[in-house]
């Protein structure tokens, strides 16, 4: 299974993105997968996940409500929608894929693939 992440770039505050991630060798109405984020110096954290049902999880606090996620089958492509960003959402955005299908969605150890990773930089 491969992950390729991309539409990471600068925005301004306030703005918005809408990053991709391109999935091969599963098709991701069979796997959960989920998006993640590392700001430098922290530790990589939970953005929001869907799950092969369909089914979307809740988000993370610090995004709820300014995030969202959704695929397309046919292309067999997860979307992270970022709207409203903020400075703190710089980060490493990855997306991961969880073939296992998971109960704890949240938790990095439940993902079995990784993309290497999307830069969004938010300027204030």
């Amino acid at each position: 299974v491969q992950l390729q992440a991309s539409g990471g770039g600068l925005v301004q505050a306030g703005g918005s993105l809408r990053l991709s991630c391109t999935v091969s060798g599963r098709a991701i109405n069979t796997i959960n997968m989920g998006w993640f984020r590392q700001a430098p110096g922290k530790e990589r954290e939970f953005v929001i996940a869907i799950r092969w049902s369909g089914s979307k999880t809740g988000s993370a606090d610090s995004v709820k409500g300014r995030f969202s996620i959704d695929r397309e089958n046919a292309k067999n492509t997860i979307y992270l929608q970022m709207n409203s960003l903020k400075p703190e959402d710089t980060a490493v955005y990855y997306c991961a894929a969880d073939v296992r299908r998971s109960v704890a969605v949240s938790l990095a150890r439940s993902y079995d693939y990784w993309g290497k990773g999307t830069l969004v930089t938010v300027s204030s």
